[in-house]
């Protein structure tokens, strides 16, 4: 995968915060049921905050980052989620300080590597990684899912990015480098009226490139051959996605990893000691100079790894 940004959603980015489904809580409350800690989350690849929102119920504060400047533009305010344009390989955040990191719809879009390193090195001892995403959805109505359906994989099919055959896959083939953790099955689903379909169908990054390149808006048509199934257009019709979650816990850093977050913590005491043993796994932190709780933290998280 490129570490070159692919930005895709810029100039979708007003019509993306207004047409995509909202997540459930249930799935935050979980995630935030594996943290022993919840001071801070890192919500990376955030757009415009969707999941952000709903992390800082569960956590003291979120730092949302989109390389897109346009997407973070379209965010909404909150007084404990700080935005920035960064991009999923260089956050900007401090060496393990997060609690979190989460990546909704996205993941698909990075450089892996670096930013699994990234994740890494951000993260406190024991932090969680999770990333999720939704591909097609479907609903009751057979003349109305089909003609969805044909839209997704015929009309805009041939425009969508290759890196959307992993949300196909439900991010079953790309690697996921940390101590997985299994999760129970979760949804989301939509009210929509036939406009706020439309609304969603042209969020997609497959219908902007369509549009970009024959100059016609496909969901118009589209629009006016579901009138008639749709019968009033007002009518809210229900909409349900399956998510595809990855969930993970960092593992143990290396010794000369712990002792050089000591360091740049300004711990400069030689008593900055770390023991490994002999299965290479399972690391006692000693003392990490006067600091007990940094001391307690990494000792009570190490005596416990398999």
């Amino acid at each position: 995968m490129s570490s070159d940004f692919k930005d895709h959603f810029s100039a979708l980015a007003a019509t993306y915060a207004q047409s995509r489904p909202s997540y459930q809580k249930d799935l935050f409350a979980w995630l935030a049921a594996q943290c022993a800690e919840h001071e801070l989350a890192w919500d990376c690849g955030t757009g415009n905050g969707q999941a952000a929102h709903h992390l800082v119920d569960k956590f003291a504060r979120v730092i949302a980052t989109d390389a897109s400047a346009a997407q973070i533009s379209e965010a909404e305010p909150h007084p404990r989620i700080e935005y920035r344009v960064a991009p999923a390989e260089r956050s900007g955040l401090d060496d393990a300080v997060a609690d979190i990191v989460t990546v909704a719809q996205a993941l698909h879009w990075f450089d892996l590597d670096r930013f699994y390193a990234e994740a890494r090195r951000v993260l406190k001892p024991g932090g969680l990684v999770a990333a999720w995403c939704y591909g097609t959805f479907r609903m009751d109505d057979p003349t109305i899912d089909h003609a969805l359906q044909e839209f997704y994989a015929e009309t805009v099919g041939p425009y969508w990015p290759p890196e959307r055959r992993h949300v196909e896959a439900g991010y079953r083939d790309l690697a996921f480098p940390f101590a997985r953790i299994a999760a129970p099955s979760f949804s989301l689903s939509a009210d929509w009226s036939l406009a706020e379909l439309a609304g969603y169908l042209r969020s997609w990054s497959a219908t902007g490139r369509y549009v970009a390149a024959n100059g016609t808006d496909p969901v118009a048509r589209l629009e006016a051959l579901l009138a008639a199934p749709w019968s009033d257009p007002r009518r809210p019709r229900r909409f349900t996605w399956s998510l595809a979650l990855l969930v993970g816990r960092a593992q143990p850093p290396h010794t000369i990893q712990i002792y050089d977050i000591a360091m740049k913590k300004g711990l400069k005491s030689t008593r900055a000691l770390t023991i490994c043993k002999a299965n290479g796994r399972s690391l006692e932190l000693k003392r990490i100079g006067a600091i007990q709780r940094d001391a307690a933290r990494w000792a009570s998280f190490l005596s416990t790894w398999p």
